[in-house]
């Protein structure tokens, strides 16, 4: 159901094709881990698809953002044939390129929080725009993309102005314009933690709080971090246009988040699209085991690159 409301060494760059089956354009992976970023905890990597073995001009880029809780994950997820994959072929299929972004995880004890990861996310955009010439991107077309814990990053890098939430100070004058994004299954609010709560049960409890405020932050800031790290927060009646899509099955990420975003959109007149998919759990799974998801994976994809591809 869908309701309205540093320098580049190029020297260093491989490229690679057949990372999909043959189809009629191939997306094409610009060689992988190109630094954007060096933190306490290492160096961060992005990888670059392109529509063109041979890229020219300028295109514009699709930030992916993987999903994992905030603790797990990479980028390495848009490289199978399934899910991210589909929708990274898509988008190339359809001008875009795509870069897929690793950024800080949280580890338990450690000052690595949620805030870190939206920033890291934030300085690869950054980087994108210092290096465009290099990685043919268009500062002035970036659309965001992401599931789970990456939606809510996506949701971030769409809705809060560029100069927000800046990070390396080398990368702290770089502008860019967001035009669209689709968020899969992401939250959108902490502090409401009712949203939290799965339909028909009579158990909430705060998830994520301790990915949220860092083991050395004063307990005082946890609603101003709460608010910060929550995207409804951000969203206005000139935002760019979003896709929220989420299951209405899912127990990790439940739907309200979609719903309570969609109200807050039609209160205040923003662009905000959602579509809720039936017997959907977390990560598309089957709620009901042998009851297919409705509408089916190949809509989900389908839908978030024309969603991204009408906003051009």
């Amino acid at each position: 159901m869908m309701k309205r409301r540093g320098a580049v060494n190029l020297m260093m760059l491989v490229f690679a094709a057949g990372l999909y089956s043959a189809h009629a354009v191939e997306p094409i992976h610009l060689k992988s881990d190109i630094v954007y970023k060096t933190t306490p905890e290492g160096d961060l990597h992005l990888d670059m698809f392109y529509p063109e073995a041979e890229p020219t001009g300028t295109y514009p880029v699709v930030i992916y953002t993987h999903g994992g809780g905030w603790v797990t994950g990479s980028k390495e997820k848009v490289r199978g044939r399934r899910k991210m994959g589909r929708v990274v072929r898509g988008l190339t299929e359809k001008g875009f390129c795509v870069a897929a972004v690793n950024y800080r995880l949280v580890k338990h004890g450690g000052n690595t929080s949620m805030r870190d990861c939206v920033i890291d996310a934030k300085d690869a955009i950054r980087f994108l725009v210092k290096n465009k010439e290099d990685l043919f991107v268009d500062p002035d077309r970036v659309f965001t993309f992401g599931d789970s814990a990456g939606g809510q990053i996506a949701q971030m890098l769409l809705l809060s102005s560029p100069e927000s939430l800046s990070g390396a100070k080398d990368l702290a004058d770089y502008k860019y314009k967001v035009v669209a994004g689709v968020s899969w299954y992401g939250p959108c609010d902490f502090e409401n933690i009712e949203l939290f709560r799965p339909e028909g049960s009579g158990k909430v409890r705060d998830r994520f709080g301790a990915r949220i405020i860092p083991a050395n932050a004063d307990s005082a800031d946890k609603l101003r971090l709460y608010r910060e790290m929550s995207p409804v927060n951000y969203l206005a009646s000139e935002s760019p246009p979003l896709l929220m899509i989420q299951g209405d099955r899912d127990t990790t990420i439940p739907v309200h988040h979609a719903y309570y975003m969609d109200e807050r959109a039609e209160q205040i007149g923003a662009p905000v699209d959602i579509l809720i998919i039936e017997n959907a759990g977390h990560n598309w799974r089957e709620a009901d085991q042998g009851v297919a998801i409705e509408p089916p994976l190949a809509t989900i994809v389908e839908r978030t690159v024309e969603f991204l591809v009408g906003h051009l």
